[in-house]
């Protein structure tokens, strides 16, 4: 059986509903949906900054998979305005240069808290 490892991070609904930031099992790397959220539970209101913020988190999840935001390679992007799609398109552009990734913009009628304007989600695969 190939080992699983569990990457926590700072999420309060990570306890609560029994989930792991991200998951390793061999190569493969699986990073949650990731919302906007700074450390002090601040979100700012800026679609483009909330994006950046989710690369952010992300790519902390990843390193400590053992892998970069250039190991990705799929995205999935959760916005519930597509007025919004320029800005977060933008950071998402930026943040995966690299890697090109396989991409999904989804809008949705809402995230689990009314500040964030996205989530976004991230398959990564990692080197030995």
């Amino acid at each position: 059986m190939t080992e699983r490892q569990r990457i926590a991070g700072r999420s309060p609904y990570e306890d609560r509903f029994s989930f792991s930031r991200a998951v390793r099992v061999g190569e493969r790397v699986l990073v949650s949906g990731t919302a906007p959220v700074w450390p002090d539970g601040s979100c700012d209101p800026d679609p483009g900054a909330q994006a950046e913020r989710c690369f952010e988190l992300i790519a902390e999840a990843l390193a400590e998979a053992g892998c970069g935001l250039d190991a990705v390679i799929r995205t999935r992007m959760f916005i519930v305005d597509p007025a919004d799609a320029d800005a977060v398109g933008a950071a998402h552009s930026r943040a995966m240069a690299d890697a090109r990734p396989a991409a999904s913009m989804i809008v949705v009628a809402g995230l689990l808290d009314p500040r964030w304007k996205v989530e976004i989600e991230a398959e990564a695969v990692a080197g030995d």
